[in-house]
């Protein structure tokens, strides 16, 4: 694999066939819904990439992700450095018909009317997807320990009468 300029947009069955691989970076800044979603990125994003045919001719490309990213800790409001690491595996489809077919161990990814899909959109999806739920520091780094923390009781709602009883009572009459 040579260390290249990763292309945007490619056709991953064209790429099969001549076993493509790729490794290289995205710049992050670049990757604005990412941007959005954390507090800032600290590196850029590495990427390793292969397009390969398997035993049953299926066109996949499979390959890894890391960034380094800040997040902001839901529990005490700090930011800290967090590793995003991920794997993948696409196979190529053109319809849902097509991705009902695949072998659960790809991933269906629709091409475009040339044959193409967008490479960079595809794995900024996978890094965001790869992102936690809700973001907290591990329990021993967090200033916030639980014996800080206060969990209220909920009060039982008061028994309210029901306003459709008056109706009740027009109904015996």
């Amino acid at each position: 694999m040579a260390n290249v300029k990763l292309p945007k947009r490619l056709d991953p069955i064209k790429s099969a066939q001549i076993r493509s691989s790729y490794e290289g970076v995205y710049v992050a800044r670049d990757m604005q819904r990412l941007n959005d979603m954390v507090d800032s990125i600290l590196s850029e994003v590495s990427v390793k990439v292969e397009f390969l045919k398997d035993a049953q001719s299926l066109t996949y490309f499979q390959g890894t992700l890391a960034v380094q990213v800040m997040l902001v800790c839901q529990r005490c409001n700090q930011t800290y450095p967090y590793n995003v690491d991920t794997e993948f595996c696409f196979s190529p489809v053109q319809g849902s018909e097509q991705a009902d077919t695949l072998p659960d161990a790809y991933e269906p990814v629709e091409v475009d009317d040339h044959g193409e899909v967008d490479l960079f959109q595809l794995l900024e999806d996978e890094l965001i997807l790869s992102l936690p739920i809700v973001a907290l520091h591990a329990d021993e780094e967090c200033k916030v320990k639980a014996e800080d923390m206060s969990f209220g009781k909920i009060e039982p709602a008061t028994k309210r009468e029901n306003p459709f009883a008056v109706l009740k009572e027009l109904k015996r009459d």
